[in-house]
């Protein structure tokens, strides 16, 4: 911008700051307020931002504020106001436009403002700058927080605003054309901030417990002081270089070398030793130019090859929407001192600071007091800092924060996040991408980072990336994860270095997946499946009825009137001739009850027509449509005759459904959850022929594209897919496609094919597949044009009819028919049985289904339809006793009825199985029992308990009842306790008194409302009284109060007795010493034991698979 193009004002308010004399800046009079009319100004742009670019090109803050601090540092309110005004000045264009315009004049502004944001970058690359600034915060820091006040506060967090901003400020890649090693105006920045010492001010506040308000402020700056850094070449810094990277450089210069043996060579080929005696044109037979004719070709005939039809040609343009997403600028090496004092502060940092501030800034990401997408910043930090940690030296103690299955909790949970918004906001989906792009990076360097772990010479290291493995192998959100990935990968928004990481993540994931199957004979995981709600069955639609004839009117008419002739008496009033459901309003809805008293004589029912016909006319009287009010019988009978004649439309007719498709639906609306969670045992190979499907092939072709410039590793991880494909999984047909074999064709054709000896081979091996299938499918030529799916693949290998004559049901013949039918006689008047299912177990032909023999059974008329066979439904059957299993269950009563056990012994004995529950009803219903307990197996009191003689069990009826007369529990609980044992006291006689009145057994919640019974239940002794009186402890997904047991184990008597024993108890040391005192197990504790701590688990994730299934299984048999 001309600087004779200035405001006034503008240009008067820029010459009352000062001016610079040699190296000293001499301030105005009023220069504090100049630089708060600047701040006010800027306040004011408009959206072009014409006084950041008048600034900009006047150079106000090199040529005026940067002096100003420097030369005044002590004076407060002019440094904060200059500090304010540069953070204005110096935040990044996308903030001020908002997004990157796209018309050319807003595009022309925002160049503008992001060049003269690289000026302030430079003029902030001074020693000088950043010594004031860190003394400032040096001074700020060193305050109490008694003594710091909210203007010092806004200072610190606008000083290291600044400094984020100058950080972020982009290189201008046309001014900075340095090579490697050299140092950039980024590089010149962080060496200023260095010996400023405000990197140290940084680690302070990043490991300070009393600054960490400035946690995300701190790691904002150092994400972009890293930000063109490698973390593996910074670890390697200063060291001798390992003889991987060196094998790795000698490898690459050989390709390099080959490839300029090959171009030398065919260039001396081509150039010939003389003149040619044959120059001039040719004729190419077989190669038809633009008409009929062969080709004529004007050049040499070593040109040959290179001919092409297309030379010449205007190149195809490709739509912006349909181009592919750009690539990041590659990394350039800083200057060796400048990556020695990052490789220093990464190592302190390490030290120090790392997992106090990662679990600060998680906490602060969880409980959302950080700003949107920062979570961004804690992503990075957690891929760099663990990459730079593995190429190091590995101490996995130094990340412990962020090794977890927490830490893979979050990353999917934001990676599944960015990948639906990137589906979803299509305006800003590049930025999405670049957001997942992080995330994915930071998943693989956990998955990493658990890999290393195995490695480790430490059995607890291992032992813990053993239990996360057992946690995120077992989930099928981790597993699914790549799938998802690759089938929504999208070019045009994801450049190709997040399909190289994908490809590299999705290898290391089944490497560690394939090995940790390896080493079990069988693995359970977790199945989820959505089941989605099955459509209404839409009925058959009725056909049109045919309109009566006249001479079928005057037929009816007569017995209609004879039942008229009789309704002299009164008619029901409570019909209602219109829908008040309806969205049809009740004035528009006359001529539907003029059709519904139609249809009403037509089915020969003329009384309900008369009642509607009166019904109507009392709710729309206007015009006598439906009659005068007065009426009599006989002109309503000829009414009724004119509405029968009438030509009225049909009334549409809804089919119903019946009761058993009402009870259907609702089994169904009840039944299917929106997902269904399983646990099922896991199979590698099944889990990988899910990668075989044309989108996860395209990917990974699209990457094999470039196998040139991809690195050895990527194109190593590529090969393993597709052999894994092709070879595992017998599936290289999904590879016979024509741009795969371009590839093949120009890899084998590549002078450097030495170095690719894996990729070769593998072209070799598809090749040869390819053409020995030709030799019996020419079918397969035309299919090299397609991307094929699974079962494309198995038609082109087995046949074309293969699966279609897999999917048809096979025939029935007759002897099959005849088989059918004559079960089907034998079974039909079988009671309560499933007349399908026997049928199913004694067909001599294997491989029916219940659906082919239902249908069978309608086609031969066996059966009217498919809703005679219903399915047996999930749930308790009610089946009903007959009189000898009443006399049989009397008869083994009576015979064990003096036994302990007396239900354990009837259903041992009992010949037709029932459940217990089945079994104590029909003893009470039967009047052979007053009691359930009585039934049940009595618990024998352990010897030698104090206070119970021995034979205080014997009798005709023990019951849990017999603590009535034991003596109290002796010391049970310490001095301090007794109020918390009299309330517990008090619990279980309400508890009681409850089941008494509902007759109910629920679970009751022990909720202390009081401190003292609060700190009772963290009390370990308190906590062993209540196990063991049978109080349930509480599950850790559900609620955090214990309950008492939900069964009736504890009966009445039982919870009365105890509250009873502890009545009398003195309160003593045994339970301050850690005893536990012996109670009397005289009732059945729950059957649900507290969960114990899984040993295997790290107390944030998923219980492993068996733990999980055994307390499933638990909780199945006790519900």
């Amino acid at each position: 911008m001309d600087l004779y193009m200035m405001n006034c004002e503008l240009l008067a308010t820029c010459s009352a700051l000062g001016y610079l004399e040699g190296d000293v800046y001499h301030k105005e009079p009023d220069c504090l307020e100049s630089v708060k009319d600047l701040i006010r100004y800027l306040r004011y742009e408009d959206e072009t931002r014409d006084v950041r670019q008048q600034l900009g090109a006047a150079q106000i803050l090199q040529n005026d504020l940067l002096p100003l601090i420097a030369q005044y540092p002590q004076d407060k309110l002019l440094f904060d106001a200059v500090v304010r005004l540069m953070v204005n000045l110096t935040q990044p264009a996308l903030l001020c436009f908002g997004k990157v315009p796209h018309d050319p004049g807003s595009r022309h502004c925002f160049l503008q403002v992001v060049s003269y944001l690289q000026a302030y970058k430079e003029a902030f690359a001074s020693e000088k700058v950043f010594g004031v600034l860190s003394e400032k915060l040096y001074d700020l820091l060193q305050l109490d927080w008694e003594q710091r006040q909210e203007e010092d506060n806004l200072l610190v967090e606008r000083i290291l605003l600044l400094v984020r901003n100058v950080l972020h400020i982009p290189a201008d890649p046309e001014e900075e054309k340095s090579v490697d090693d050299d140092a950039s105006t980024h590089d010149r920045v962080l060496w200023a901030i260095h010996v400023s010492g405000m990197d140290d001010l940084l680690k302070f506040l990043a490991s300070s417990s009393a600054e960490q308000q400035w946690g995300l402020h701190v790691l904002e700056i150092i994400s972009l002081m890293f930000r063109d850094q490698d973390p593996e070449q910074l670890a390697a810094t200063g060291q001798a270089r390992p003889a991987k990277e060196q094998v790795a450089d000698v490898r690459d210069l050989e390709v390099l070398r080959q490839r300029e043996l090959a171009e030398r060579k065919s260039r001396a080929f081509q150039r010939g030793s003389r003149h040619s005696r044959f120059g001039g044109s040719y004729v190419v037979q077989g190669l038809k130019s633009i008409g009929d004719r062969d080709l004529v070709f004007h050049k040499g005939l070593h040109n040959l090859k290179e001919h092409s039809h297309d030379l010449g040609k205007e190149p195809r343009r490709v739509p912006k929407r349909r181009q592919p997403a750009r690539e990041a600028e590659p990394r350039r090496r800083s200057a060796l001192n400048v990556r020695l004092f990052l490789r220093e502060f990464c190592g302190d940092f390490l030290e120090s600071c790392y997992n106090p501030l990662m679990r600060l800034v998680k906490d602060q990401l969880l409980r959302e007091k950080s700003q949107q997408h920062d979570e961004t910043y804690y992503l990075w930090a957690m891929a760099f800092f663990m990459a730079f940690n593995r190429g190091r030296r590995f101490r996995p103690e130094l990340v412990s924060e962020t090794v977890s299955v927490r830490a893979f909790h979050f990353i999917e949970q934001n990676l599944t996040a960015y990948y639906e918004a990137m589906l979803l906001d299509k305006k800003e989906a590049t930025s999405w991408a670049r957001r997942m792009h992080l995330a994915l990076k930071a998943y693989r360097e956990l998955l990493t980072t658990v890999q290393e772990m195995d490695r480790s010479p430490d059995e607890a290291v291992r032992e813990c990336s053993k239990i996360i493995k057992n946690n995120i192998f077992y989930l099928m959100e981790y597993r699914e994860l790549f799938l998802a990935l690759f089938r929504k990968f999208q070019e045009t928004h994801q450049p190709r270095c997040f399909l190289r990481d994908l490809v590299e993540t999705t290898h290391l994931f089944l490497k560690m997946l394939e090995a940790f199957c390896r080493g079990r004979n069988n693995l359970v995981v977790q199945s989820k499946r959505v089941r989605r709600k099955k459509q209404p069955r839409a009925g058959r639609a009725a056909p049109p009825a045919q309109p009566r004839t006249p001479q079928e009117l005057e037929e009816l008419w007569p017995s209609l009137a004879e039942q008229l002739g009789v309704c002299a008496q009164p008619l029901p009033e409570d019909v209602v001739p219109f829908d008040a459901a309806s969205e049809t309003p009740v004035e528009e809805q006359r001529a539907e009850a003029m059709v519904r008293i139609q249809d009403s004589l037509l089915g020969r029912r003329a009384p309900a027509a008369l009642t509607l016909l009166r019904s109507a006319r009392e709710v729309w009287p206007e015009q006598d449509v439906f009659g005068s009010p007065q009426a009599a019988l006989d002109e309503e009978i000829e009414l009724l005759r004119q509405i029968l004649f009438a030509p009225l439309p049909p009334a549409p007719e809804v089919e119903e459904p019946g009761e058993e498709e009402e009870e259907e639906e609702e089994e169904v609306e009840e039944e299917l959850a929106s997902v269904q969670v399983s646990e099922k045992e896991f199979n590698f190979l099944d889990y990988l022929k899910r990668f075989a499907s044309a989108s996860v092939v395209k990917a990974y072709v699209l990457l094999l594209r470039g196998y040139r410039q991809n690195s050895t590793h990527t194109n190593h991880c590529v090969a393993k897919m597709l052999h894994r494909i092709a070879y595992d999984l017998k599936m290289e047909a999904l590879l016979f496609q024509l741009s795969v074999f371009c590839i093949f064709n120009r890899l084998l054709s590549d002078p450097s094919a030495s170095a690719y000896k894996e990729l070769v081979t593998f072209a070799k091996y598809v090749l040869g597949k390819f053409f020995a299938l030709a030799a019996t499918n020419k079918k397969v030529y035309v299919e090299l044009l397609f991307w094929k799916s699974t079962a494309t693949v198995r038609e082109m290998t087995e046949g074309y009819s293969s699966l279609s004559g897999a999917r048809r049901a096979p025939k029935w013949t007759l002897q099959e028919e005849e088989e059918l039918r004559e079960l089907y006689l034998k079974y039909k008047g079988v009671e309560g049985a499933d007349v399908v299912g026997s049928i199913l177990a004694r067909l001599r032909a294997p491989g029916r289904t219940r659906k082919q023999v239902v249908k069978q059974l309608v086609r031969l008329g066996l059966a009217e339809s498919a809703r005679d066979f219903p399915r047996e439904r999930k749930g308790t059957r009610l089946v009903l006793w007959t009189e000898e299993q009443e006399r049989e269950l009397q008869r083994l009563f009576e015979e064990f009825q003096g036994a302990d056990d007396i239900l354990g012994n009837i259903m041992k004995h009992l010949t037709a199985k029932r459940s217990k529950a089945r079994v104590v009803e029909k003893l009470l219903s039967l009047g052979l029992g007053a009691e359930r307990k009585e039934l049940y197996k009595k618990r024998k009191r352990k010897p030698g308990l104090p206070g119970m003689p021995h034979g205080s069990l014997k009798g005709p009826h023990p019951s849990e009842c017999s603590w009535g007369h034991l003596s109290p529990l002796p010391s049970l609980v310490p001095a301090g306790l007794a109020g918390s044992l009299l309330w517990l006291q008090n619990c279980l006689n309400r508890a009681a008194e409850d089941r008494e009145e509902d007759g109910t057994a629920q679970p009751v919640p022990l909720v202390p409302l009081l401190e003292e019974n609060e700190d009772a239940m963290e009390n370990q002794g308190f906590q062993k009284l209540l196990r063991k009186v049978g109080v349930r402890a509480p599950a850790n997904e559900q609620v955090i109060t214990p309950r008492q047991s939900p069964r009736g184990t504890l009966g009445n008597c039982s919870l009365r007795s105890q509250s009873g024993l502890w009545g009398a108890s003195s309160p003593g040391a045994d339970w301050l010493q850690g005893k536990t005192p012996e109670v009397p197990r005289l009732f059945s504790l729950s059957a649900e034991a507290p969960a114990q701590p899984d040993p295997s688990s790290d107390g944030e994730g998923t219980r492993p698979p068996r733990q999980r299934k055994r307390l499933r299984i638990e909780e199945e048999e006790e519900d």
